[in-house]
Formats: C-alpha cells, sequence, structure tokens
C-alpha cells in the first residue's frame, strides 16, 4: 500500500459507540460523587489526571478494562463497571469506524505500533494534543465543521492518545518546531494547558520530546511534517499530509529516505532534557 487518495467523508455509522461512552461517564460521575472524592483524588487512586477523569465522565475520552477494574473497587460499585468492560471493548472497536474513511489505514496501523516518531512544524500533534487545543484546530479548520462533527473528531483524538499508555509501552519521539511551542491557538489559557502537558508526556518513560531551535539555520527536511509507524512485527511505514491529502508509504526505500532525515534531525535538535527546560522557560514567563 503506497499511496491513498482522499475519498469524499461520509457521515458515521449511528453504531451506539458515542452513547455507551457517555452513559458510562454519567454513572462514573455519579459514583465519584457519592464516594465523597474529586476528580483529582480520584485520579490520584486510579493514576490518572484531574483533566482524563473530566474526559472520561463527559464521554469524550474512551475508559480502558484495567481503568474500569479499579474504579469498581475504589467506588465500591459491586461489579457496575467490570459488567460493561465487554461492552465498552466492543464500543472501542465500533468507533474506530468514526475515523474519515481515508484516515482509517493509517489509524489502524498507529492503534498497533511499538515505535511512532513524529517530526512537526505547524502545531502539536494530535497524540500531544490537550481537548480544548485540539478542539480549537478542529474549530479553526477550512471549510468549517459542523458542531458535531467537531465534538467526534475530537472525542477520537482522545481516544487515540490512550495508545502512549498501553502496554507493552510503544516507544514514542518527536522533533517539534520551536515555532511549535510559540504559537498560542486556542488562545492564552488553552497553550499554557497545552505546554503543561508537554511537560508532563515528556517526562514519561517512552517518550522523548525534541526541540528544534528556530536559530538552527537549516535542517535536512523543509519538506514538511511527516510520521514514522513501525506496527508489531511488520515493516515501517510513513505517513505524510499535505492539504489535506493523505499519502501512507510503505517503499521500503522511500522510508528509508525519510528515516535517514529524521535521524539527522534528532541528533541537530535539542536533547529531550535541553527540550523540557525550554518549555519550563516558556511557562515561567507567562
Amino acid at each position: 500500500m503506497e499511496e491513498q487518495e482522499r475519498r469524499p467523508e461520509t457521515p458515521a455509522e449511528e453504531n451506539g459507540a458515542t452513547a455507551v461512552f457517555v452513559v458510562l461517564g454519567k454513572q462514573l460521575r455519579l459514583m465519584r460523587e457519592r464516594a465523597g472524592l474529586s476528580q483529582r483524588e480520584f485520579g490520584n487512586l486510579v493514576n490518572f489526571g484531574p483533566d482524563q477523569i473530566s474526559a472520561m465522565e463527559r464521554g469524550v475520552r474512551t475508559p480502558r478494562p484495567e481503568f474500569l477494574q479499579r474504579a469498581d473497587e475504589i467506588l465500591q460499585a459491586n461489579g457496575l463497571f467490570t459488567a460493561v468492560i465487554p461492552d465498552v471493548q466492543e464500543a472501542m472497536a465500533k468507533a474506530r469506524t468514526r475515523h474519515p474513511e481515508w484516515y482509517r489505514s493509517y489509524a489502524e496501523l498507529e492503534a498497533v505500533s511499538v515505535e511512532l516518531h513524529f517530526y512537526a512544524n505547524q502545531g502539536v500533534p494530535g497524540l500531544l494534543q490537550t481537548e480544548d487545543y485540539a478542539r480549537a484546530v478542529f474549530s479553526r479548520r477550512r471549510p468549517l465543521l459542523d458542531d458535531d462533527t467537531i465534538q467526534k473528531r475530537v472525542a477520537d483524538r482522545l481516544a487515540r492518545q490512550q495508545i502512549l499508555e498501553q502496554w507493552p509501552l510503544p516507544m514514542c519521539s518527536y522533533v517539534l518546531e520551536e515555532v511549535v511551542l510559540h504559537r498560542p491557538i486556542g488562545g492564552p489559557k488553552v497553550h499554557e494547558k497545552q505546554l503543561q502537558r508537554l511537560l508532563r508526556i515528556g517526562s514519561t518513560r517512552n517518550v522523548e520530546i525534541q526541540v528544534m531551535p528556530s536559530r538552527q539555520m537549516e535542517h535536512p527536511n523543509m519538506d514538511g511534517p511527516f510520521n514514522l509507524l513501525t506496527p508489531k512485527k511488520r515493516a515501517q511505514v510513513a505517513y505524510v499530509e499535505v492539504q489535506g491529502y493523505p499519502r501512507l508509504i510503505a517503499d521500503p526505500e522511500e522510508v528509508r529516505k525519510i528515516v535517514d532525515r529524521y535521524g539527522i534531525m534528532r541528533a541537530m535538535a535539542l536533547t529531550p532534557t535541553e527540550s523540557l527546560a525550554l518549555i519550563e522557560k516558556l511557562l515561567g514567563e507567562r
């Protein structure tokens, strides 16, 4: 599979996946409040941040089976959450069809990748975005998207982010142009939370974030952003998208060229430690 031409998007079929997550989220919130726990307090008990708990309670983030098992114990739900694990897994499978048709091949490979590498020069990559940042990106897209489509796109993006948490942990790296850290997409408050998320994710064991300084006069990739994926037990592939036209590259020689560029760029960029220090500095200046 070397190239895909963009095909028109078709309305997502009603499959009940969204409804399952929304109802489950309401039940989770009710049980948490009955237990007298704030989102932060509950999050600390299940090793999730308050923003993640909030997203699950609103049905825009899919709760994983291990989370539901832990929540059932902590909230003394007597099997309320563990009983729905099969339904949630089925709904997760159905939810994948909500991706635009032309994007599904990439999303399927991303979900089973053991290594993921990204170069971004315009905005923060999807797996690193906060909910508000993602909403701002989709809200400003042209031609305009309707509110329902925006909400579905945001929910899909947040669901994809669980790739970074699945076990075994995939190894991920990012090279971000410095301008990405300075562009306040969504406004100052959204920008601040996005920088905080970059700092948090970049401090995890399996994710390295590197910044390409704007002072760097040149580097080997001036052609635009790209992703590199290594699906489990499969050859590495590359993905590029220009003006909404995607291309999934599987030809070994073409992939090798992009891998070569990426390796040089990582050597030229700030180290992960230096990059996190820069993000901390930007946050301190706000």
